[in-house]
């Protein structure tokens, strides 16, 4: 499985920006998929995920702001989105797409960062 994720970009706040990531290779091995983000110095954190059969789940920092979409109306690539509203000067982080297998492992994306000016 590999993901490759676009969309980050600078943006002030109350601003809005749409991550994207293509997902291509064993798509029937994927159980769910994910972004996540990470600021210099703290963990890697859990920003949304959507599972195979469509069921969602947010951070408490980002519900109703943040919107976690898929389409794999094509055979071959999922397309995975994080649409972000209502940006905030903490939501800029560097923000990696994942994907968790069936197996319990994970493949990630490079990341792109998301910067919000106050």
């Amino acid at each position: 499985v590999q993901l490759q994720a676009s969309g980050g970009g600078l943006v002030q706040a109350g601003g809005s920006l749409r991550l994207s990531c293509a997902v291509s290779g064993s798509i029937l091995s994927i159980n769910a998929l994910g972004w996540y983000r990470q600021v210099p110095g703290k963990e890697r954190e859990l920003v949304a995920y959507i599972t195979r059969g469509g069921t969602t789940k947010y951070s408490d920092s980002v519900k109703g702001r943040f919107t976690i979409s898929r389409d794999n109306a094509q055979n071959t690539v999922y397309l995975v989105y994080l649409q972000m509203d209502s940006l905030k000067p903490e939501d800029t982080a560097v923000y990696y797409c994942t994907a968790i297998l069936v197996s319990g492992s994970s493949r990630w994306g490079q990341g792109t960062q998301v910067t919000v000016s106050s």
